[in-house]
């Protein structure tokens, strides 16, 4: 056993987790201000799923106040006709989906692009309400050569074309937090978390701005076509840049999957950004953990200082309320939601 105070001396960094002993106001929050969309959640069983499991599900949604939840991994065909079906007959309503591409087929597939076109228009007919692209594309998937596929491949056209003539969304994630190209010392944000995930260091082709430029191209090869900005395009960070891209493409929204402590160490700079786009940035959340979203609601809504994050690797800083005035909320919580996400119940939102 060690002597009194040696551990304390021989503590590895990433255990140190110090009590705060600031003495200010509280306001710890379980349920949300106004009901809301989470526009992205991931229920990836719930095809499957029970009654009684789709009912817990809603009562923790209810307990929250969450009026919809998007669930991204819907899949496609017949197992996205499968996923409508057992949460419309458990839950009406109360969570949605979105269909999936697999961009695997593309290596065999003749005109891909207008097969999965085609094969979206079909899964919207069973009930998808828009379309989610994983972070595979342009990361990971390649061709019958074996050349990495680049998001911007023009094969992919006729996808982004057909969303935007079905007039659904495309909510897409393209690669990481951008410190993950960086190496991993001292000097990176994520150097917890990538030492705790050590699979998440990406090398160092294809580099992040240009798959980030890769998914911008296809925003504006695109204008017709509504695409959503997962995790607030990882700029986050840099919301200058990240509303520079917003003046630039009208059909570009955003949302808050796992970004929020972003947001919670700036708050003052956070607060005049979504004020400047309440009208194009969505809740969201991603990994389904009810407890979790407490602090979204408490980042969002109050003006609470130095308050942890509920994930050390995300942020080992802590977070600042927003208090966002009550119309950004409404907008952000649900009526941008309701707006460009078709087919949602409206009754359970208050105006």
């Amino acid at each position: 056993m060690l002597p009194m105070g040696a551990w304390a001396q021989s503590m590895q960094w990433e255990d140190y987790d110090p009590v705060s002993t600031l003495s200010v106001e509280q306001n710890v929050l379980t349920k949300a201000k106004y009901a809301f969309v989470d526009a992205h959640g991931h229920q990836r069983q719930i095809g499957t799923a029970s009654a009684e499991q789709i009912q817990e599900i809603v009562a923790a949604m209810d307990a929250m106040n969450m009026g919809a939840m998007v669930n991204l991994s819907g899949g496609s065909g017949e197992e996205l006709a499968q996923v409508v079906r057992n949460t419309e007959l458990h839950a009406p309503g109360r969570i949605v989906h979105f269909a999936n591409v697999d961009f695997r087929q593309i290596r065999s597939a003749p005109n891909f692009g207008e097969a999965a076109a085609a094969q979206l228009a079909e899964d919207v007919s069973s009930g998808a309400r828009g379309l989610k692209i994983f972070k595979s594309l342009g990361m990971y998937v390649t061709d019958d050569t074996g050349e990495r596929v680049a998001t911007d491949d023009v094969r992919l056209d006729p996808i982004w074309a057909k969303a935007g003539e079905l007039g659904i969304p495309v909510l897409i994630h393209t690669a990481d937090p951008a410190q993950f190209w960086l190496p991993h010392d001292q000097l990176n944000e994520r150097w917890f978390e990538l030492k705790e995930r050590p699979n998440r260091k990406r090398q160092p082709e294809p580099t992040w701005e240009q798959l980030i430029e890769e998914q911008w191209n296809v925003f504006r090869k695109h204008p017709g076509t509504t695409f959503i900005n997962a995790h607030l395009g990882w700029l986050g960070n840099d919301l200058e840049s990240l509303g520079a891209l917003m003046d630039e493409l009208p059909n570009m929204y955003t949302e808050l999957g796992a970004v929020v402590a972003e947001l919670g160490r700036q708050p003052h700079t956070a607060r005049a950004w979504l004020t400047k786009y309440q009208d194009r940035v969505l809740m969201g959340k991603d990994s389904w953990n009810p407890s979790e979203y407490h602090t979204y609601f408490r980042v969002l809504e109050t003006a609470d200082e130095f308050f942890p994050y509920y994930r050390k690797r995300h942020a080992w800083w802590t977070m600042y309320g927003l208090e966002l005035p009550d119309e950004v909320l409404r907008k952000v919580y649900y009526k941008n939601a309701l707006r460009i996400i078709p087919g949602l119940e409206t009754s359970r939102f208050p105006d």
